[in-house]
């Protein structure tokens, strides 16, 4: 093991410099060819330790998505001849490979009507079909929310170095909104096939080089760092969430036995209630709420019917930083920053969601002393709300 230890202490430094030289064009031909043997001998988990490191340089990350397009693609057959164990059949990893096979044959079965699609380009029918299509592609969304959702968490416990999860996910939002840009561009009057060439191409790209880059570089790593009890355990949340294509043999979850402190009622200045009419309480608020306390760690999410954004036990814990794309994280961190030092106790943003306008607000949380205690998180959808004119001051059940 010190010797394994050592060989990647050495070949670390060297990845690095041939990944700059790559991403900054500096003589890359002349580095990939002098460093053949430095590639032939490298393996699945370098790549896990090289991401980590690059991410900490703060490079940007649409540049540093293109330089680990450019360097993985140099390192494709050595990542590729490396020895691969499959997972145990039936078990959580298997599953997930299980859904990249359907993925894998649903993009296949497009390729034919893609090139139709070239031929006659003004054919209705025909972008009805791709576009039908595609949704169902969509569908494969529900697998990347359970990897951001149920998996990472975990890996973000166990790993000291899990930054390049974080790239993976950025790559999932490209391959989201590409899909969702070429299902609104075939309903598009003015429809090119050149747009649609360009970000199908994306996505087929993005949808192999995320199924390869999980097959033979994380979950061998995974394999070999995590236990597979912990693992088998993300079934329940992932079971909730659903995988899109391939569902596992029934699992039986065991029941949680009831704590005495439900039956117990908790003092709350203004009333006193049990945990079980807490829990209502605040699962029938028309709102999602989630609060982060002030180490910036995840402690609690409500769990109303319709939930807007997902969340699973396994966000518990987790550090706020770490649950949301790389895109977006920057945002969370100048609204926590701000509450922190005092000068913003509030920040609120709305979008659309399909047909829904969704409200999300952050609220700083301070003691009766004015101390930082975390921020809550409220998200509502707001599209009757927006509707509302005039008055009612009467019961009206018939609408």
């Amino acid at each position: 093991m010190s010797e394994f230890t050592d060989n990647q202490k050495n070949r670390i430094p060297k990845l690095l410099k041939l990944f700059y030289s790559i991403l900054e064009k500096k003589e890359a031909v002349k580095s990939i060819k002098t460093s053949q043997e430095l590639i032939d001998q490298s393996i699945p988990s370098d790549i896990i330790t090289l991401v980590d490191m690059l991410v900490k340089s703060d490079i940007p990350i649409d540049d540093l998505k293109t330089g680990i397009n450019k360097f993985l693609n140099v390192m494709n057959a050595s990542i590729k001849k490396h020895p691969y164990t499959s997972p145990k059949p039936n078990g959580f990893l298997d599953c997930c490979i299980k859904n990249n096979a359907d993925l894998d044959k649903k993009l296949k079965a497009l390729r034919p009507f893609i090139r139709q699609l070239n031929k006659t380009p003004g054919d209705g029918s025909l972008k009805q079909n791709l576009k039908n299509d595609l949704k169902t592609i969509l569908k494969f969304e529900k697998y990347y929310i359970i990897k951001e959702n149920v998996l990472f968490p975990l890996l973000e416990e166990q790993w000291k170095e899990f930054r390049c999860l974080g790239v993976m996910w950025s790559f999932h939002d490209d391959i989201r909104n590409n899909l969702k840009k070429l299902i609104a561009l075939l309903s598009d009057k003015t429809f090119e096939i050149k747009n649609f060439n360009k970000l199908i191409g994306d996505v087929f790209f993005n949808m192999y080089a995320i199924k390869f880059r999980e097959e033979r570089i994380l979950f061998p790593f995974i394999l070999d760092t995590i236990q597979e009890d912990n693992l088998e355990a993300l079934f329940a949340e992932s079971l909730e969430i659903g995988f899109p294509f391939y569902s596992p043999p029934k699992i039986t979850n065991k029941k949680k036995n009831m704590n005495e402190l439900h039956y117990k009622t908790i003092n709350l200045k203004t009333g006193n209630l049990s945990v079980d009419q807490i829990i209502l309480l605040f699962n029938h608020l028309p709102v999602d709420i989630t609060f982060v306390d002030k180490y910036n760690k995840v402690k609690y999410f409500s769990t109303p019917k319709k939930r807007i954004f997902p969340r699973t036990n396994s966000i518990i814990g987790r550090d706020v930083h770490n649950c949301h794309p790389p895109k977006s994280v920057h945002i969370v961190e100048e609204i926590v920053e701000a509450f922190k030092n005092g000068t913003k106790d509030k920040a609120s943003f709305w979008i659309n969601m399909k047909a829904e306008t969704i409200l999300i607000q952050y609220f700083a949380l301070r003691d009766e002393s004015g101390n930082y205690k975390g921020v809550i998180e409220v998200s509502q959808e707001i599209s009757e709300i927006k509707k509302l004119e005039g008055e009612r001051r009467l019961l009206d059940w018939e609408e």
